[in-house]
């Protein structure tokens, strides 16, 4: 009877139960993905099936049991085991039993003792890897489902995965049979499948085309009936289109069918839309009905737009049943989290409806590397910083991700360390448990629908496009805290509705089109006490819009430039380089500006021989109700140099302009500064969300030394359990390598040493906290909305059973929300709530 009613409550696990988290039962994931090949099936032989799927849901039951539905994401091979199937269960499955790339000209397993690198020559995971049939993959299919139910409660889907590349598994389709499909050079001459090409023809049977492949049939035509075939016959429920298929011809780079790494050429973007959009019909006339989910490129979406023609807002408006592509691997590749950030927020700036995804890159099946454990070495930077990301909706709410993936739960060698689950788990967990519930500090109204409407009627102007979002890239790489995004359609849907969810945000955004309804939300926030920052060229904005920023226009200028500031800089041992390179081609036109109106502050200047050109500057005026306006030209201190990404110039030679936003944002109150060696030193990304009324800060230092200084408007930010150093008011910290800080408590003090505990609780209440160190400050602790002064207690110099030395808060509200506030305190300060 004990063990009948045990085996019930384990498979009830699909009820939200009443005992669970209040925090996670609130934030509960849609889906739960866990991707992986089928290296762990080393046997095939259906009770070591059976005990690999038991392992899979059993490690990860700690997380699972927080989502409504589980899924397996199957990298059976390349994505050419659909391409090849020919209608019958008994042919032999290639699948992705390899080490590196098994398609080049070197042999598999071929000279391991020579100098062969595994992107050059691969290996066999395993002595003797199984063989498997389709049909054996298809009682796979039925056992993970099976099993995964029985231990989880919950509905499991299984998805089979296409990859437009060579890593992954033998294929003679691709690189024998077709090569004709393959037009884009990601990984070097005609290596990846571009989705808009066509087939040559081929006698060979195929389950969707028994009669072999016409010339000229479009591969999109051919894999949507291929699919459809091979999902049904083998009992998908889905298909995950990977690495940038489907979005463009390169997928990882800079460069694509309009931007060839030097010049723009704006005639190809209608054409290579068109071709784009017609694969995703034609796909869908053969493949109904089957779930699409996708990878996406490493970029985003103004790149993908401006640089391969890829018009997202058609993709997502088409109907066609899919999932928007989550953010990309960059970071754990190279530690570049402002594209990451910056492609994650654009993609879902707008969405085909409410869902969308994050990912998290664990094990690596095919490189030899599992990033948990060396990449990121164990630390949760790239946990932290991207589910510190959150999108408003035309409603004015703000929505955190439905879904979540592992990549992938194995690793090369086929083995699933059980170490990885356990680790990560209690991360995403804490990061879901305090995940935003309301605007950052910095809100990015993303240009989607302009974009869009730019590259299609004014395509001379790709070339904005382009540097606006690498422009943003390089902003969040040096510290810009910005995480969250709303697109500008939506957000004059907010403004038009009365909602104000903003009051507490800087709203960032590029000049709006002249006479449009974002243009007068814009200008209506403003004056209404909003804050503002706008980036980028200013010409084709209307003439209200310059006098609001208080500019005038002036011959472009481009080339080299020295710079006049009157900022609060970083600090490094060394002088900071005093010019910068400002590139036409990768800066959206030349610099423009002047300043004009009398109020209009001048932070900083281009200088060129005798030419000025004022590019950040700052404007305040009375009747704004405190609203503020700041304006930073913006210079991308890249170019394309070959390779995937654009190459940075020489910090120590050159001014990043990236930095620039960072230190006009400190003008309009939130000032975050760094300490460093000298220039070359990369600075800390960082992302400050909010969650009941705390603010989180969350983060990735690439280099430990640098210290890092907090000024806000509410004082210096206090992060619990930490001691800080205040200097002329700024709170110091030297963070490590990945930290999610709450801060609840502000001090305004000119120096001193603070430290902020949580110390053991009172009876019926929440939290204590206790702040030490105040020299005549001023304090503000911003409990958990909405304040309730009843529940709230003060204790100033006492200690356990606190029963003197209470004193009252004055409860105050401001831009940056509801707090209680103390003056004139020194010593120590204990509150609970």
């Amino acid at each position: 009877m004990l063990m009948s009613t045990f085996l019930s409550c384990l498979q009830t696990g699909h009820r939200t139960s009443n005992v669970e988290d209040p925090d996670l039962r609130h934030n509960r994931f849609n889906n739960i993905t866990l991707e992986m090949s089928l290296k762990p099936f080393k046997k095939n032989d259906k009770r070591y099936i059976s005990d690999v799927c038991h392992e899979v849901f059993t490690q990860w039951a700690s997380l699972i049991r927080h989502a409504d539905t589980v899924s397996v994401l199957l990298w059976t091979a390349d994505g050419s085991e659909i391409l090849d199937y020919s209608g019958s269960l008994d042919q032999p499955l290639e699948w992705a039993k390899y080490i590196g790339n098994p398609n080049t000209e070197h042999e598999v397993d071929s000279d391991p003792d020579g100098n062969l690198s595994i992107h050059e020559r691969a290996f066999t995971y395993m002595d003797n890897p199984p063989e498997f049939t389709y049909r054996d993959l298809r009682y796979l299919v039925s056992q993970i489902k099976k099993i995964g139910e029985r231990i989880t409660g919950k509905p499991v889907r299984v998805g089979e995965t296409f990859d437009p590349g060579p890593e992954f598994a033998k294929s003679v389709f691709k690189y024998h049979k077709h090569p004709e499909v393959c037009m884009g050079a990601t990984m070097g001459s005609k290596t990846f499948v571009c989705c808009y090409a066509t087939l040559n023809a081929d006698s060979s049977k195929y389950a969707g085309f028994p009669e072999g492949i016409a010339q000229d049939t479009p591969f999109g035509t051919f894999l949507g009936r291929q699919s459809q075939h091979f999902l049904t016959d083998l009992g998908f429920d889905y298909l995950w289109l990977s690495n940038g298929f489907g979005f463009g011809m390169e997928p990882w780079s800079a460069t694509g069918a309009i931007f060839d790494g030097k010049d723009f050429h704006p005639e190809k973007i209608q054409d290579t839309r068109s071709k784009i959009i017609n694969f995703w019909m034609l796909f869908r006339q053969e493949c109904p009905d089957f779930r699409i989910e996708t990878r996406g490129t490493n970029l985003s979406v103004g790149i993908d737009l401006a640089a391969d023609g890829v018009d997202l807002r058609s993709i997502y408006k088409g109907g066609y049943n899919l999932l928007p592509p989550p953010n990309s691997p960059w970071a754990a590749l190279n530690g570049d989290f402002g594209l990451e950030l910056t492609g994650y927020m654009s993609r879902i700036a707008e969405l085909p409806d409410d869902r969308y995804m994050f990912r998290f890159y664990t094990h690596d099946p095919w490189w030899v590397n599992s990033p948990w454990l060396d990449r990121y070495v164990r630390e949760p930077h790239d946990i932290y910083l991207p589910m510190a990301v959150a999108r408003i909706n035309a409603r004015g709410e703000v929505k955190i991700p439905t879904h979540l993936n592992f990549l992938t739960i194995d690793n090369s060698y086929g083995a699933m360390p059980v170490q990885v689950p356990d680790e990560v788990t209690p991360h995403i967990l804490q990061a879901r448990r305090h995940a935003p519930d309301q605007p950052g500090l910095v809100v990015w109204v993303y240009p989607f629908d302009e974009y869009h409407d730019l590259a299609s009627g004014q395509p001379e102007r790709i070339q904005e496009i382009y540097y606006g979002d690498w422009f943003i890239r390089q902003t969040v790489n040096e510290g810009f805290p910005m995480n969250t995004v709303i697109s500008t359609t939506n957000f004059v849907s907010v403004m038009k509705s009365g909602v104000s969810p903003f009051r507490e945000s800087v709203l960032v955004t590029v000049v709006p089109p002249a006479g449009s309804e974002l243009e007068e939300q814009l200008t209506r926030f403003v004056k209404n006490g909003g804050k503002l920052l706008v980036y980028g060229p200013v010409a084709n904005g209307s003439q209200e819009f310059l006098e609001l920023l208080g500019l005038k226009l002036a011959e472009p200028l481009s080339g080299e430039f020295n710079l006049q500031v009157s900022l609060e800089m970083d600090q490094t041992d060394s002088p900071s380089p005093t010019i910068f390179r400002h590139g036409a081609n990768m800066s959206g036109g030349g610099i423009e500006t002047r300043a004009v109106a009398p109020d209009t502050e001048i932070l900083a200047q281009a200088v060129q021989g005798q030419e000025k050109r004022d590019i950040a500057v700052l404007r305040e005026d009375p009747r704004w109700k405190g609203g503020a306006v700041g304006y930073v030209r913006g210079t991308n201190s890249a170019t394309y140099r070959g390779g995937h990404l654009l190459t940075s110039d020489d910090p120590v030679t050159w001014f990043t302009g990236g930095t620039m936003m960072r230190l006009v944002l400190s003008r309009i109150g939130y000032s975050l500064l760094y300490n460093k060696k000298s220039d070359d030193i990369r600075n800390p990304v960082n992302c400050i969300s909010r969650n009941k009324n705390a603010f989180w800060f969350s983060g990735y230092v690439p280099n430990l030394t640098v210290e890092q200084r907090f000024l806000f408007p509410q004082g210096a930010p206090i992060m619990t359990g930490w001691e800080t150093e205040i200097r002329q008011g700024y709170a110091t910290y030297r963070f490590p390598k990945a930290f999610f800080e709450e801060c609840r408590v502000f001090v305004e003090q000119e120096k001193g040493i603070i430290s902020c505990f949580e110390i053991p609780n009172r009876y019926k209440a929440q939290r204590r906290i206790q702040i030490n160190g105040l020299e005549q400050a001023v304090v503000r602790i911003y409990a958990p909305v909405p304040l309730l002064p009843a529940n709230f207690q003060a204790f100033l110099n006492t200690n356990y059973p606190f029963k003197t030395g209470k004193i009252e808060p004055v409860v105050k509200t401001s831009p940056s929300g509801d707090f209680f506030e103390f003056q004139d305190i020194s010593g120590q300060l204990v509150v609970s709530w």
